[in-house]
């Protein structure tokens, strides 16, 4: 008789102290609900990520940039440009997976025709890059080449002189003009692009094929689905083909 009442009470104290505990964890899941940070969807934009300006060029993109612009002044040279800003690519893979790969990726430096069109690209490297910054890096450069881009890597601290870079990109002319002053009547050299590209005035275009030659808006991702369907819209066009 006695087993039984010890039995009894034991059942009785582990009852009591499990629901102690499970009073306790509520408690407890109260408290942190209470504390916990609103979800980023509650955030303001601004007051959230309160933005500061920045610099788009490094010191050593900046005198890179100063090189090119000085040896082909009658090219556009852009800096940090997006890769899925001027590059297209198939969408039978999810489009966000590509995105998250090299898309979001930027380019330091693009030598460009007259009308935008990107013939070249000059990426500056540091010896300070990670290992994944530089593995991502030369993906990226893997995919500009298979778009028949020209890529040429500079170190920090190593870039050539003017006349050298033109010698490189433009092969039998290698006269540097006076930075800021194109002679607007001089025809274009070589396409820098290992692919040619035909010298097409844009805005001589027909209108159809001239939409076609556009870049993307800077929206058109905002609402890309991972998964691309039937009614997504297609994906930017490919330059340097």
């Amino acid at each position: 008789m006695d087993t039984w009442v010890l039995l009894a009470v034991a059942a009785v104290l582990l009852g009591m102290g499990l629901l102690l505990a499970l009073r306790r964890r509520k408690q407890a899941s109260a408290s942190t609900s209470r504390h916990k940070k609103p979800s980023l969807e509650a955030l303001d934009t601004v007051a959230g990520w309160e933005p500061q300006v920045m610099r788009i060029l490094s010191s050593h993109e900046r005198d890179a940039y100063a090189t090119l612009v000085k040896a082909l002044p009658e090219y556009m040279v852009l800096g940090q440009v997006p890769l899925a800003r001027f590059l297209r690519v198939p969408t039978r893979h999810s489009y966000a997976e590509w995105l998250s790969r090299v898309g979001s990726l930027s380019a330091d430096l693009l030598v460009c025709d007259r009308s935008s069109q990107v013939l070249a690209v000059v990426e500056v490297h540091s010896s300070r890059d990670s290992l994944r910054s530089r593995q991502r890096h030369e993906r990226m450069i893997r995919v500009l080449k298979a778009a028949g881009i020209r890529v040429l890597v500079w170190r920090e601290g190593e870039i050539p002189a003017p006349a050298t870079v033109r010698e490189l990109l433009v092969p039998g002319d290698s006269t540097v003009q006076a930075a800021g002053r194109p002679d607007a009547t001089r025809p274009m050299p070589g396409p820098l692009s290992a692919i040619p590209v035909a010298e097409i005035d844009e805005d001589t275009l027909p209108g159809e094929l001239a939409e076609l030659r556009e870049p993307p808006p800077s929206t058109w991702f905002d609402d890309f689905e991972s998964q691309p369907t039937a009614s997504s819209p297609p994906p930017p066009r490919v330059t340097g083909l």
